[in-house]
């Protein structure tokens, strides 16, 4: 996508750089898109917008779950990953971070796996709720389904189709899934995942509201504590890349060559990110920047280029809506810079 086929490194690992240096690593030759940028473009376009951005202080992390509150504000790292399996990486991409609602995002694509996506759409819908991320009002709103698989409530719900003879089970298939997308084996942060199950009454209310309309399909506790864990997985921002481009690359892992989801799921996974990828302020991001995208209350949000490569940046502190300010920034940046929106047909070379 975003690079001409160059020197194969000898390493088969992603290569991590301090700060001040920008790096591209090739691991596989392949054909190259003919409207994708060239790769002194986008290392001119990536270095330029973290030098823009990395000072910006605005924002706050999270802090209704205790770890992320600590967790160090000046981090920021970003990470590309092509296609055809191409890296790159700027600033702070192996500090492992809680995934949090980015997880939504992979347990809709098991929860299609298993079930088909007309099924999943019929028991958890994919409508904006136009209301927080952990709204109660919007599932009393729509008592007939729970609006969509990226909000709180429907990821709860998602969550509860995944099948399994018991927790364990489920939640082994859920982490194992993440780790095929990321192309490498994803943990547990125990500690975010403790500090979050020790918080989390406003999800347990939510899947007992959802259990009263007969909107969750397991134990509604149960589906809750699963669910708190897949949001507390870790991932850096170089694994998070590369679970994007999994989807940009109809469902393949550039790196290992795996189909770890359907191709024709694809469509109405990254519809789903661009309904409400980031929250309330999905229709915002949509108009400006026109990637599917989702965010995590961790800091971290990845952005879809379909068919080209997905773009990963992390950094903690939040906006209003509970989306990383200066991923915001860079990922808007970077895709104005090369022209990614996904609306716009000169994206595809149409001039």
């Amino acid at each position: 996508m975003f690079v001409r086929n160059w020197a194969i490194r000898l390493a088969l690992v992603a290569t991590i750089f301090t700060p001040s240096l920008l790096s591209m690593s090739a691991w596989s030759q392949g054909s190259r898109s003919p409207v994708a940028p060239r790769r002194e473009v986008v290392e001119a376009v990536v270095r330029e917008a973290y030098d823009k951005f990395r000072s910006d202080t605005n924002g706050k992390n999270a802090d209704y779950i205790p770890y992320l509150a600590h967790v160090d504000s000046k981090l920021f790292g970003i990470a590309i990953v092509t296609t055809d399996n191409q890296v790159l990486t700027l600033g702070d991409v192996s500090y492992s971070f809680s995934i949090q609602s980015i997880s939504k995002v992979f347990t809709l694509a098991l929860a299609m796996e298993e079930l088909g996506p007309d099924k999943v759409f019929q028991k958890i819908g994919s409508e904006p709720t136009g209301r927080a991320f952990n709204s109660v009002p919007a599932v009393v709103d729509m008592p007939t389904h729970t609006g969509n698989a990226l909000v709180n409530a429907g990821a709860i719900a998602t969550t509860s189709l995944i099948s399994g003879k018991d927790a364990d089970e489920k939640w082994n298939k859920i982490l194992a899934f993440y780790g095929k997308a990321a192309g490498e084996q994803l943990t547990l942060i125990d500690e975010v995942y403790k500090s979050e199950a020790a918080t989390n009454t406003g999800n347990k209310a939510l899947a007992m509201l959802l259990a009263k309309y007969e909107r969750i399909y397991a134990d509604p506790f149960q589906s809750v504590d699963i669910y708190t864990k897949q949001c507390s997985v870790g991932v850096n921002a170089s694994q998070l890349a590369r679970m994007g481009a999994t989807l940009a690359n109809n469902g393949v892992n550039p790196a290992t060559g795996e189909q770890v989801i359907k191709r024709e799921d694809i469509p109405y996974i990254l519809s789903t990110m661009t309904m409400a990828g980031l929250y309330d302020g999905s229709g915002g991001w949509a108009w400006n920047v026109g990637l599917p995208a989702k965010s995590g209350v961790g800091g971290g949000i990845v952005a879809i280029a379909p068919g080209k490569g997905a773009i990963a940046v992390f950094a903690p502190p939040l906006d209003e809506a509970g989306n990383s300010v200066k991923a915001q920034e860079v990922i808007d940046y970077v895709a104005q810079k090369l022209n990614y929106n996904l609306y716009s047909p000169s994206s595809v070379g149409l001039r």
